[in-house]
């Protein structure tokens, strides 16, 4: 899991200022996390690609990359990386397009709810540990059954 000077890193992507600002300024107050925020979704993908994170919040509509899009990239880079996208639309239609096309973990409506927010990101900071930790169960299966069939082979 990535982390930076043992904190979780979060990203947030979106393109107002005054919501990257107070969420950066509320998680930066309340919790531990590494926060990292991008008004440009490129930006935020060259971050990850070479930094990596361990949960991505993006805003739905942007001018240069719509958030599915953009979190579509993320699953395509980092699959293991928790995605959430962020709303002033409650669009229903939208939110199950992108829990199925874009494996959302979840859809978070603004305004937001601070303490539904902490909620949300220590359960997917969970999630991504649990996850890791099947991958590294799974390699370490993989290891020995191909101990196994040499044994037997």
């Amino acid at each position: 899991m990535l982390e930076h000077n043992g904190k979780e890193t979060v990203i947030i992507v979106d393109d107002e200022e005054m919501v990257l600002k107070s969420l950066g300024a509320f998680l930066s107050l309340e919790t531990e996390y590494n926060v990292q925020t991008f008004v440009s979704a490129h930006d935020a993908l060259k971050f990850i690609e070479s930094n990596g994170a361990n949960v991505v919040i993006s805003d739905y509509l942007m001018p240069e990359m719509d958030g599915m899009r953009f979190l579509k990239q993320v699953k395509e880079l980092k699959p293991e990386i928790p995605r959430i996208i962020l709303t002033g639309y409650a669009d229903k239609e939208n939110a199950i397009k992108g829990i199925n096309e874009v494996g959302l973990y979840q859809y978070l409506e603004k305004p937001w709810d601070n303490s539904d927010l902490l909620i949300l990101l220590r359960n997917a900071l969970e999630r991504q540990r649990l996850v890791k930790m099947l991958l590294e169960k799974m390699d370490e299966l993989k290891g020995l059954q191909d101990a196994v069939l040499k044994a037997f082979i």
